[in-house]
């Protein structure tokens, strides 16, 4: 929806948040329910609202609990009857530097501040400690904004007396526990108020007159970072950007300009701003972003530009480059086709507002940035939260790397004449064992991003991994595939129930890049060893169709299992007898 983009409308989100919500609820989007307790350290009511307005634009239906009035450590520390048959998905604590119950005062040693700092971080640490303790789920903690002023001038924030140095230190201290804790996310409101404008955004007048932290036009951009966090946390991330190039990613028609004749680089007025941009975009790759150009031009000269000597990005640090004269709409198709990615994991940034509108016609759920004018176009794409890191693991730092990969082995395929001699030809070994700590991260991820080949589409937080993983009520796998190529890294996981002689699967998935290699049976095979281990004499599994999980629909049947239920939304129920199943024997190498 288009009120939702980046630069974010405030007044018109506030006045039409019901019509909005009404138009996404009866449409034929599919969304997740997500319970979301809200504990505040102020009048939350317009925070939960316009909460909702970007969580159902990310397909996402929450429902709330919110705390009373400022009771949110009561709440946290000592819990309620209401908040325990909640039971959340996640917890967002909306604090801010109100919340504070002590600062400093000029006449205090440097001692008696320290003493205060630490009892203030102590007051948060136990109510995170409770939480986790008592709800097991992920919890969102705004850090601390700055008061709108400071009583010792300049000296505030570098005087150990001073509110705002108090603050940072507690901050930093914050940072800290995040960083030392899983599925404990900082919502950055102190970025976001220096963004607003902290005078505008601390308008006294809203405290003082409804006990809002801050004014009420900022709530939708608060709003916002949160979804942000939350989208990210459930896998709504997008996986990818494609540029155009010309006028998008230099200055000037490459065909018409010549190599020489585009703006990039120093030695140009307008060069060094492109330059930025593109440095700007290859730092997106460095966390995971997959990069794309969907350009209307001719090869040689797309390349061309993309080797220019002053240009920053390179034509290998794209994984797909389409330079043609065909309809961007049908690049897009193809990209996404050759990536074995929805169409919906992309961004698309073009200069043109043409080819913008044709891409959004297209309706593909493609999202397209208005970039203006490229002075603004890192703002546009960093503050519309696409690429929102909650974890960053080992395959986003090598997921381009991956991708390539995925080419050479697609180039070897259409060179082998026969499929089951290209198989051979990878030299595949999986390495298949129970979860384990180093990889809950991944496997979180794994279950939050992968649409096409997840049987039950349950979405996972790391805690959720965690909690299954130290269940003797549960067996759990994950899978890694290598080959010749290289690493996929963690590319399946299998997390069944156990219930008397029989278990009941809860998590069924691969990612897609691996897909028709035999994983899929490697892991079969494992799963039915170890549950004869266990003594359970049939797996029960389920399919939960949705609009993306249309091709695992005969995956029960193909693989052996019989059809014992079926409703009239196509949801089936799917048994397997392991005592007569026949392993596959797939040509994976596989180590437990």
């Amino acid at each position: 929806m288009e009120i939702l983009k980046y630069p974010i409308d405030s007044k018109t989100l506030l006045r039409k948040k019901i019509k909005i919500k009404r138009e996404f609820l009866e449409s034929d989007r599919t969304f997740i329910e997500k319970r979301i307790a809200i504990l505040g350290g102020s009048t939350t009511n317009e925070i939960a609202d316009q909460l909702e307005v970007f969580l159902l634009g990310y397909g996402i239906k929450p429902v709330f609990y919110q705390s009373e009035y400022a009771q949110y450590w009561q709440d946290a520390v000592f819990g309620n009857e209401e908040l325990d048959s909640f039971n959340p998905d996640i917890i967002y604590i909306h604090t801010n530097w109100r919340n504070i119950t002590h600062f400093p005062i000029t006449r205090n040693s440097i001692q008696e501040v320290d003493a205060l700092l630490e009892e203030e971080y102590e007051h948060f640490a136990v109510m995170w400690s409770k939480l986790e303790e008592r709800y097991h789920c992920p919890v969102i903690q705004n850090n601390f904004d700055r008061p709108n002023y400071r009583l010792l001038g300049n000296s505030d924030i570098s005087d150990y007396r001073g509110k705002t140095n108090f603050i940072s230190r507690l901050n930093q201290l914050l940072y800290k526990y995040a960083q030392e804790h899983k599925s404990f996310y900082i919502n950055d409101i102190d970025y976001l108020a220096a963004c607003y404008g902290l005078e505008a955004w601390s308008n006294p007048l809203f405290w003082n007159m409804y006990k809002y932290s801050l004014c009420l036009d900022a709530i939708p951009l608060l709003a916002k970072s949160v979804a942000d966090i939350i989208k990210s946390i459930y896998g709504k991330n997008k996986k990818a950007l494609v540029l155009d190039l010309d006028n998008t990613l230099w200055g000037g028609i490459v065909g018409d300009d010549g190599v020489e004749g585009i703006q990039i680089g120093p030695e140009v007025p307008m060069g060094q701003i492109y330059s930025e941009f593109q440095k700007y975009v290859k730092e997106l790759k460095s966390i995971g972003v997959l990069l794309a150009v969907n350009s209307k031009n001719d090869e040689e000269n797309a390349l061309s530009g993309l080797n220019h000597p002053d240009g920053i990005l390179r034509p290998d640090d794209f994984v797909n480059i389409k330079a043609n004269w065909d309809n961007k709409d049908r690049n897009m198709l193809g990209i996404a086709a050759e990536l074995n990615l929805g169409t919906d994991s992309f961004v698309f940034a073009d200069d043109n507002p043409t080819e913008r509108e044709i891409m959004k016609q297209a309706n593909l759920g493609v999202a397209v940035p208005d970039m203006d004018r490229v002075e603004n176009y890192i703002r546009i794409l960093d503050r519309s939260g696409f690429f929102e890191v909650t974890t960053l693991s080992d395959d986003d730092l090598t997921r381009v790397e991956m991708y390539k990969a995925n080419r050479q082995r697609s180039k070897l395929e259409q060179s082998v004449g026969n499929y089951e001699d290209f198989l051979k030809s990878l030299d595949m070994r999986a390495t298949i064992r129970n979860f384990e700590p180093i990889y809950m991260q991944r496997i979180a991820q794994l279950t939050n991003k992968s649409n096409q080949f997840n049987l039950t589409t349950l979405r996972c937080s790391e805690s959720d991994i965690t909690n299954m993983a130290k269940s003797s009520d549960y067996l759990c796998l994950y899978g890694k595939l290598e080959d010749k190529f290289g690493d996929n890294g963690v590319v399946s996981v299998i997390a069944g129930e156990k219930i008397s002689d029989e278990l009941h699967m809860r998590l069924w998935l691969m990612s897609c890049r691996v897909l028709k290699r035999g994983m899929e049976d490697a892991m079969l095979d494992t799963l039915v060893s170890d549950a004869q281990k266990c003594g359970i004499k049939y797996i029960i599994g389920y399919y939960y169709p949705t609009a993306k999980n249309g091709m695992v629909k005969n995956f029960y049947p193909n693989m052996g299992f019989s059809l014992t239920e079926e409703d009239d939304s196509g949801n089936t129920v799917w048994k397997l007898d392991t005592e007569s199943y026949t392993p596959k024997n797939p040509s994976i190498i596989i180590s437990r």
